[in-house]
């Protein structure tokens, strides 16, 4: 102890003894002779006084030496720092607001702007040669303050990067360590021009790696300084959906770069999810949820704070900054939390005067270990990207009649932009199609179909969704390996015709066709050149829909008021019926005593009791007896797959008729039709191809390019319209004489009186 006091002794003297304040005054740059000099002392381990050689411990070492560099940086950057006193202290000297204030380094340099600052004066320019403060000698000589002023703003500002006000200015100061080049018996050192992070005070060669480095510090938070010696806390901003408050941080839109990925455009898959757990809510209660990719917690959050007693909520995450920010939004809305199964006593701090009892369970684990642990009523998988990686953990434990819903947002290999990352993930072979959304769809499903069958599970699709951003899928689970083996025979191939895009789904069987292409409607095989057909699949070939939970959905969505989704699923009501009447009863759907969903009887809530937890299991007399005898749906009742776009087969030079005139002018013709959510000008129906362009054609128009009017054409009377009856009846023709006598008929056409009652109408 007496060798270390003595050595702290030792240099304390000999640090007294080099810093006098006549030499700081005459000498501002001492700081850093200083520091050599210091470092000078010091040796092997050893600290070197007039009569004192003593050993001293190297981690005190290494404290004394730090003591020392910081405090002499200090003193040589107090003069810089006078130059613009509001930016953060101790930042390097490239990192300035204002390009004047570079000019000030450089009469700082020649000494002139101490002796401005202690006379009160503004530091006026000299005709003397100044030096780059940001360049070294041999890179930038000494010149005058119009040549240092050019040089500045060409090289150092104008390919600055910027950030808060301030610009990292380009440095070519030997500040960071370059390797040395050897050439011949010559060894020179290669300064490297490069930028000083304002945040983290790392060196970085190139502009645009910088750039993308503070947007790295910007997507995780960093937004603050390190420089700054108390950093404020992180502002989290607080959005508000559906009556429930959720706060994330300020890159909660950037996925893979925040723990608290939070997308608005998702707003309308939250509340379908939300529709579909209410209709089971009021099946059997209490159900348990699973919300397995938490993030925010905010579908979990509104599942609790809307449905209350009725579900008991699990939100996991296997983030740890997620978990955390999940407890933050639970207390935000005055909720319990259950972590790890043990409540924490911080955590029930209610509302004043508020008697709420909702408790949301949070984990932290990987989703497949948590669904492999318990079972649940309700599962919904909304991982970034593909969710094939969780279907069998997602069936291996959840209850019979159970629901499962997942949201697919790879949609860049489902529609079919990278097909070979369709094939690795879903083992699907797929081209792009004017039906590519529902094929999407269909593809989803069929990786869950096989996951279910794995597990001895079948399925009942209750709802497919595929619009801009998402494919949301929810399916109902039947237990019992006659389920499974019916589930797993409705997954099929798909011939596509690529010169008409007509399509039909392989017939069952094992044995091969001698000639696939006689499946297809069209002739296109005999009339073209060539392989005109593509086997696609394997795909789900059964109902995307359900209509009597589509109604319910819909029934709930009203009662919650989630304005949102109401009109797509009228819209999917219609689809599900194949039929374009909007009239839909304002009476509750839960008003009869049993509903027939997929060929499986749900007792409604106007009966007794459904269900009763006993050792874990559920029980309902009525739902377990009437799942025993499961019918299958008719095969008429079911809607058409896929659908036609009208725009993609309109007739060139034919004006083509509104869109719900033509669904009347397919239905009079005897056809299921209906629109479909897929694509906004799509018309799902059962007619064939061929007829769909028939009746296209026979209720378009001409149009005229010598500058007259498009609309309907006043013809004279006295011809009927005959040829236009055979060209209908035609069907089954080829495309080619198709069109040539569909193109007669018109212009027969144009010379009869019937001919502009069609149009008339539009």
């Amino acid at each position: 102890m007496a060798a270390e006091e003595a050595a702290e002794a030792s240099l304390a003297r000999l640090s007294s003894e080099q810093r006098q304040p006549d030499d700081d005054e005459e000498n501002p740059e001492g700081g850093g002779e200083e520091t050599a000099a210091l470092n000078g002392v010091v040796v092997s381990g050893k600290v070197k006084s007039n009569n004192l050689d003593v050993k001293v411990t190297e981690s005190e070492l290494e404290t004394e030496e730090k003591g020392m560099e910081e405090e002499s940086t200090r003193e040589s950057d107090s003069n810089i720092l006078d130059v613009s006193s509001d930016y953060p202290r101790e930042k390097h000297i490239s990192i300035q607001r204002h390009l004047a204030d570079l000019e000030k380094l450089a009469d700082l340099k020649e000494g002139e702007f101490p002796m401005a600052i202690s006379q009160n004066t503004d530091v006026h320019v000299t005709d003397e040669k100044k030096p780059c403060p940001l360049c070294p000698e041999e890179k930038f000589k000494a010149c005058y303050s119009h040549k240092l002023h050019r040089h500045l703003q060409n090289l150092h500002w104008k390919v600055s990067v910027e950030f808060e006000g301030y610009r990292m200015c380009i440095c070519h100061l030997p500040c960071r360590p370059v390797k040395p080049n050897v050439v011949g018996d010559q060894t020179f050192s290669k300064m490297g021009a490069h930028y000083h992070c304002i945040i983290c005070s790392a060196t970085i060669t190139r502009r645009t790696d910088m750039i993308g480095h503070i947007n790295r510090h910007v997507n995780k938070g960093e937004t603050e300084s390190r420089f700054i010696t108390v950093p404020a806390p992180k502002s989290h901003e607080v959005l508000k959906e559906s009556a429930t408050d959720v706060q994330v941080l300020p890159n909660y839109s950037t996925p893979q770069k925040t723990d608290s990925y939070f997308n608005p455009k998702m707003k309308l898959n939250r509340q379908l999810i939300f529709c579909a757990l209410a209709v089971l809510a009021e099946e059997r209660k209490p159900i348990e949820c699973l919300d397995a990719f938490g993030a925010t917690g905010i579908m979990g959050l509104q599942w609790a704070k809307h449905l209350r007693s009725s579900v008991k909520v699990t939100i996991n995450d296997c983030n740890e900054n997620s978990v955390t920010m999940i407890r933050e939004n639970c207390h935000l809305n005055k909720m319990k939390v259950k972590l790890n199964t043990k409540e924490d006593d911080n955590d029930e701090a209610m509302g004043d005067g508020e008697e709420n009892t909702d408790t949301i369970e949070v984990t932290k684990m990987d989703a497949n270990v948590i669904m492999h642990l318990r079972s649940f009523d309700f599962i919904h998988l909304d991982p970034f990207g593909t969710s094939v990686n969780y279907l069998d953990s997602a069936f291996r434990n959840v209850r019979n009649l159970g629901i499962v819903s997942l949201t697919s947002t790879d949609i860049s290999s489902l529609y079919a932009k990278a097909q070979h990352i369709a094939l690795r993930h879903y083992g699907c072979n797929i081209v792009r199609t004017e039906y590519y959304k529902e094929l999407a769809a269909r593809i989803v499903i069929a990786a869950v179909t096989r996951a279910a069958a794995r597990c001895n599970k079948g399925i009942e699709v209750l709802l497919a969704v595929a619009l801009e951003h998402f494919v949301l899928v929810v399916v109902r689970v039947l237990r019992g390996p006659s389920p499974a083996d019916d589930s797993a025979k409705k997954i099929r191939y798909l011939i596509h015709c690529q010169w008409c895009e007509e399509r039909i789904f392989q017939k069952e069987g094992n044995m091969v066709e001698e000639n696939p292409y006689q499946q297809l409607p069209c002739d296109c095989h005999g009339s073209m050149p060539g392989k005109t057909a593509v086997v696609l699949g394997p795909l789900w070939s059964g109902a995307l829909f359900n209509t009597g939970f589509l109604r319910r959905m819909l029934f709930e969505a009203v009662q919650y008021g989630l304005d949102e989704a109401q009109p797509l699923l009228k819209t999917l009501v219609c689809e599900a019926e194949c039929t374009t009447s909007k009239h839909f009863s304002t009476h509750s759907p839960y008003d009869e005593t049993k509903q027939e969903e997929c060929g499986v009887y749900i007792k409604t809530p106007n009966t007794s009791a459904e269900s009763s937890l006993v050792h874990g299991k559920r029980k309902s007399d009525e739902v377990m007896r009437n799942a025993a005898k499961r019918h299958k749906p008719e095969n008429s009742a079911e809607h058409p797959a896929f659908y036609y776009n009208i725009h993609r087969h309109s007739i060139k030079g034919m004006n083509m008729p509104k869109l719900n005139k033509f669904l009347n002018y397919l239905s009079e013709a005897g056809y299921r039709v209906s629109r479909t959510h897929f694509d906004p000008m799509g018309v799902r129906t059962n007619a064939p191809l061929a007829q769909f362009k028939t009746i296209l054609m026979k209720y378009s128009t001409p149009t005229y390019a010598g500058g007259q009017a498009e609309g309907p054409v006043h013809l004279p009377e006295g011809v009927q319209a005959g040829e236009q009856a055979q060209v209908a009846a035609d069907g089954k023709a080829e495309d080619a004489a198709f069109l040539e006598d569909g193109k007669s008929g018109v212009a027969a056409a144009m010379f009869t009186k019937d001919y502009p009652t069609h149009c008339a109408a539009e």
